[in-house]
């Protein structure tokens, strides 16, 4: 029985499928449409995690194939880029691309919509100042995101 198993290769590409209309938000929505993609998205973003044991640790509990299926569809639509961590070649470090980081503002929306109707972890003074100051914090993000050496979690490259 066991003989008749596929095994699944998950250091398979993505290959990207034909969009369902050419409406942009289905556009966003075949990409981004499920709970798992946007936390990971966030968790590179604001939490500095890069490794994909850091992803498991995030606290909503996402199954590990669920996560390296997620990996995988991000890299290959170039939200997300990986590359073997200089000290243990077994390991992947994971940043966000340029495309990627576009996604910030929608994010800090995001994240500003939950703090104003639910009570959340977010630290006040970070939404304090996404709220008061967003393109200075936006700003901050991005230029954090852009020069490794300011990254938290991540090897020098």
């Amino acid at each position: 029985m066991l003989a008749q198993c596929k095994l699944y290769d998950y250091n398979a590409e993505v290959k990207p499928s034909p969009r369902r209309s050419g409406c942009p938000i289905n556009a966003y929505l075949e990409v981004f449409g499920d709970r798992w993609t946007m936390l990971i998205i966030r968790d590179l973003l604001f939490k500095g995690r890069t490794h994909y044991k850091d992803f498991l640790q995030g606290g909503e509990g996402v199954a590990t194939n669920i996560l390296a299926s997620r990996l995988r569809l991000l890299e290959s639509a170039g939200i997300i880029d990986s590359r073997n961590a200089d000290k243990d070649a077994r390991r992947r470090i994971y940043r966000l691309t340029s495309k990627g980081l576009d996604l910030a503002p929608i994010l800090v929306e995001m994240v500003l919509w939950g703090a104003k109707y639910y009570k959340t972890a977010a630290p006040p003074a970070i939404i304090r100042k996404m709220r008061h100051d967003r393109d200075a914090f936006l700003t901050d993000l991005r230029r954090t995101h852009e020069n490794p050496h300011l990254r938290r979690g991540e090897e020098a490259q």
